[in-house]
């Protein structure tokens, strides 16, 4: 490689694996709002909580922050005491999802990863979510039966930092894991908290639009935005520049 780019670190949830964290998420809150929450008035109806709302509030958060950010935009009171109910519901859920098979990977992302570790590039798992190394250890990549979770050169998925993103702390331990600087790396995310984590640890971010939110993306920094990871120029890396192929 020469000087350039020579670390990618890949978040899971929404780049690497179509996961029902979303599902979950929506599927637990409607449960509480027509359960045990129902007496209470908020912001809150099932249709208002998006894609958009999820890829904007809760996506790449830590699980309790997530909770807490999605009840604070519905406007439901007592946000942060209700929180914990909400995020131990939600990976419950999850979790029951995710063992019936309810996953998929997202097949430009194994072709882009595997591309990478063939041209030398260290690659990198860093997702705040505790499911992520379960999923990654399914999805087989290749006839040997050979995992995904095998091709990173680490994996720091569900590991517990003191600061969930947009504070960049786990992105610049996936950095340190690799052995490269921050401005060796670059981080492919699809949520907003992810970029501006990214951006914060002096790292360049590739944003993933898989849900409509390129302009949100690109707002938070993104330095290219793509809605597949085979638009990616793989040559111009070794020079230190995201971009798109050329036609």
């Amino acid at each position: 490689m020469q000087p350039g780019l020579r670390g990618a670190i890949f978040d899971v949830d929404g780049v690497l694996v179509d996961s029902p964290h979303e599902r979950a998420w929506r599927e637990t809150l409607q449960q509480l709002m027509e359960t045990r929450w129902s007496d209470i008035s908020s912001e809150y109806s099932p249709e208002r909580f998006t894609s958009r709302v999820y890829q904007n509030v809760v996506s790449g958060k830590p699980r309790l922050s997530g909770a807490r950010a999605a009840l604070e935009h519905f406007d439901v009171p007592d946000a942060a005491s209700r929180a914990p109910v909400y995020a131990e519901l939600k990976q419950e859920r999850v979790a029951a999802l995710i063992r019936a098979g309810e996953f998929q990977p997202f097949q430009d992302a194994l072709r882009f990863v595997l591309a990478l570790a063939g041209r030398g590039l260290r690659v990198a798992a860093a997702s705040s979510s505790k499911n992520a190394g379960l999923m990654l250890g399914e999805i087989r990549v290749d006839a040997s039966g050979r995992r995904l979770r095998e091709v990173f050169a680490a994996d720091l998925s569900g590991r517990d930092f003191a600061r969930g993103k947009p504070d960049p702390e786990i992105f610049l331990a996936a950095g340190e894991a690799l052995g490269l600087a921050p401005e060796e790396c670059f981080v492919v995310e699809d949520a907003v908290a992810g970029v501006e984590a990214a951006k914060a640890g002096g790292m360049a971010a590739l944003g993933v639009a898989r849900a409509d939110d390129a302009e949100l993306l690109a707002a938070a920094g993104a330095d290219l935005v793509v809605t597949t990871l085979d638009d990616v120029d793989l040559d111009l890396l070794a020079e230190g520049r995201l971009a798109t192929r050329s036609p």
